[in-house]
């Protein structure tokens, strides 16, 4: 997935009440308008100027050659001057991407010596935007709505956010997600309504035999093995009992064997994320943590114990930060520590964190794992760095999918962790402990989270309107009595469009 093989269009709106002259100069504005976004360097997809529109069949052609255009992943709408509304009714009804409204005009200042009927006959953006934002919310369409002019940093960086949103939304749509078993026996929370979340989320869940895997490994040659294991002696620090001629470091052949193998089956497959299970591991050597870990930091979706929903989420957020400082990763709360004011969760999981999330150059250790019945695992051991960031969930509710997010801070360990050898974040949930973790319960969340350093609400928001799912945000203004009463909205909220429909 690169941005630069996207496009996101940008048409205009206006209609031939005030002659020709004035669709040129429509044309001209727009034409600089595009030109100032792209070289401003803020944004990650190109603009592409598709017209000005000033007809029902020209929005219907318009919105339907982006239908059809893979590289277009979503269209930027302004209304220069006075655009009817009725003329967009067929366009928006057909139209199936993202859209952004922006509602901007060419000037950024109102020209007070020179202004004339003319100039207010042109520069319509305050009316014509209106009367557009009332077809769609007429149809609810689920747009963004960008206020501002178009030079402004703030306004482009708000475009930006919506661009990179678009373009994990197409990366989504038939994503492929490898399932070696299925979930964890008797686990609730990590399964879900698969067909649903492809019609709704674009999600296509494959299983597969562990066997299927195995046929891969045994086509890994040790000279593919010496070539990945070379590769881990220059990005890692080896523990002394896997160094070559330890006694560990069989095991960091083995696992560098299923890495292979796991790259190779996923490309093989054309798939996105995928998801492991210590119930399904027959053939394999040992769980496939440092596999995992590197796949992720790669740009794959992973899920533990089956759990599907995760591995697509953290792909698409991975898409959405693509490029941006701070790294995601899949991982899990595990265990707390109440002091008061700085009560954390220590988020980890067995093996599986990406090593994205760390400053740290990660250690590659062997060590027993208690559990899965297989030889020792390898694994990359680090701790992530300071810094906010957001969790992240997708659950299924039985009649909608809820998206819940949590801004976290992730802080320093109190002390040094020497006897537990893996990868681990400790973060405080805004707005604290106490209140983030209820809050992530009343909503029904996961103990599985895709986290970002590089991604904040607006990002997730913008994905949750554009999917046209439930968004519960838990954030630093969060009191119980007002989360459990949103909660109660929602859910009289979903029951009654269900029963409209």
């Amino acid at each position: 997935m690169e941005f630069k093989d996207l496009e996101v269009w940008f048409v205009t709106g206006a209609q031939l009440l005030y002659g020709g002259d004035a669709v040129v100069a429509v044309n001209a504005h727009s034409t600089e308008i595009v030109k100032g976004l792209n070289a401003a360097g803020t944004l990650p997809v190109k603009v592409v100027f598709k017209g000005t529109v000033n007809s029902s069949a020209e929005v219907s052609k318009t919105f339907s050659e982006a239908n059809n255009d893979p590289k277009c992943i979503g269209i930027i709408t302004w209304m220069h001057t006075f655009s009817p509304a009725k003329m967009w009714i067929q366009g928006l009804k057909d139209y199936k991407k993202p859209l952004l409204h922006l509602h901007t005009q060419f000037n950024k200042e109102i020209p007070w010596a020179e202004i004339d009927m003319d100039f207010m006959n042109l520069n319509q953006s305050a009316h014509g935007d209106r009367e557009f934002g009332h077809m769609v919310s007429r149809m609810r369409k689920n747009r963004k709505v960008v206020v501002g002019h178009w030079s402004d940093a703030k306004v482009q960086a708000k475009i930006a956010v919506w661009q990179r949103v678009a373009a994990a939304w197409a990366d989504a749509q038939g994503m492929i997600i490898v399932r070696f078993g299925d979930n964890m026996n008797n686990v609730a929370v990590t399964d879900g309504d698969k067909l649903e979340a492809e019609l709704r989320l674009g999600y296509h869940n494959d299983y597969y035999g562990v066997g299927d895997l195995v046929a891969f490994q045994d086509k890994v040659t040790e000279a593919d093995v010496d070539a990945l294991v070379a590769e881990y002696e220059k990005e890692y620090i080896f523990a002394d009992d896997c160094k070559k001629g330890a006694k560990n470091h069989g095991q960091v052949r083995e696992a560098a064997r299923e890495e292979i193998a796991l790259r190779r089956f996923l490309k093989d497959k054309g798939a996105k994320a995928f998801t492991t299970n210590f119930n399904a591991l027959h053939g394999l050597n040992q769980l496939p943590g440092l596999a995992c870990q590197r796949l992720m930091a790669e740009g794959y979706g992973f899920g533990a114990e089956g759990d599907w929903k995760t591995a697509a989420l953290l792909r698409t957020m991975w898409v959405m930060a693509k490029g941006l400082p701070g790294g995601t990763s899949f991982l899990e709360d595990y265990t707390y520590h109440f002091d008061g004011e700085q009560s954390a969760i220590l988020q980890s999981h067995m093996l599986e964190v990406s090593p994205e999330i760390t400053t740290q150059k990660p250690r590659l250790e062997v060590h027993p794992l208690g559990i899965g019945g297989k030889a020792d695992p390898a694994r990359l051991v680090f701790t992530a760095h300071a810094g906010t960031g957001v969790a992240a969930t997708i659950v299924d509710m039985g009649n909608r999918f809820r998206m819940i997010v949590n801004n976290v801070d992730v802080i320093e360990p109190k002390a040094a962790l020497p006897k537990l050898p893996v990868a681990s974040a400790l973060w405080i949930p805004q707005p604290n402990l106490e209140i983030g973790a209820a809050a992530w319960i009343l909503a029904g969340g996961t103990h599985h989270t895709s986290f970002s350093y590089a991604l904040t609400n607006e990002f997730l928001e913008d994905y949750a309107d554009i999917a046209g799912i439930e968004l519960i945000t838990i954030d630093k203004d969060t009191t119980i009595n007002k989360f459990k009463f949103e909660l109660k909205v929602n859910e009289v909220f979903y029951l009654l469009n269900k029963a409209l429909q």
